[in-house]
C-alpha cells in the first residue's frame, strides 16, 4: 500500500498545486478556477514562509501533487491561518487529509501557535463537516469573495492541542 509522503513545497509545485485546486472547484457547480486570481501560485512555497508558515504537499506514486496545506502567521501573533487544503476526490476519507492538517498544527505549534483559524467556502459542505471533526467551530461570521467564484465563505476557528 502506498504511503501519500508529505514533503515540505517548493515554488515549482505551483502548476500541480493550481491543478489541484481547479480539480477540486470543478466538483462544485459556479466555483471556477481563475488562475490569475492565485498570484501566490507562482512561488507557493515563498509566499507562505514570508508570511511567517509554510506550505505542504502530499504526493502521489508518481511524484506528483495529491493534496496541499498552508499555513500563515495571522498579524505576527500566536494565531496561524490555514490554507490551500486541497486533496484529490479519490483519496478522501482515508485519513489524508487529516495527515496534512496534523503537518501544518505541529509547524504552529513549533512556532509557538496557540489557535488555527481559516475561511472555507459555504460550498464545501464535506470540508465543514471534517473541520468540525478536527474540533474547529463556526463562528457566527461570513465574508463575499468579490472574484471568479463569487463565494460566501464561513470562519472556524480552535485552539491548538498542546
Amino acid at each position: 500500500m502506498f504511503a501519500f509522503p508529505i514533503r515540505d513545497a517548493v515554488d515549482g509545485d505551483g502548476p500541480q498545486i493550481a491543478a489541484l485546486i481547479a480539480a477540486v472547484f470543478s466538483e462544485y457547480p459556479g466555483c471556477p478556477f481563475v488562475p490569475d486570481e492565485f498570484p501566490e501560485l507562482r512561488a507557493p512555497a515563498s509566499h507562505y514562509r514570508r508570511k511567517g508558515g509554510g506550505l505542504w504537499v502530499m504526493t502521489g506514486p508518481e511524484g506528483e501533487v495529491v493534496g496541499s496545506v498552508a499555513l500563515s502567521r495571522v498579524d505576527g501573533g500566536p494565531a496561524f491561518e490555514i490554507n490551500k487544503v486541497y486533496l484529490a476526490s479519490g483519496l478522501r476519507g482515508g485519513g489524508h487529509a487529516h495527515r496534512l492538517m496534523e503537518t501544518a498544527e505541529a509547524a504552529a505549534l513549533a512556532g509557538g501557535g496557540t489557535e488555527l483559524r481559516l475561511w472555507t467556502d459555504t460550498r464545501f459542505t464535506r470540508g465543514h463537516a471534517f473541520y468540525e471533526k478536527l474540533g474547529f467551530r463556526r463562528l457566527p461570521v461570513v465574508r463575499y469573495l468579490a472574484d471568479a467564484t463569487r463565494a460566501w465563505e464561513f470562519a472556524y476557528v480552535r485552539a491548538i492541542a498542546r
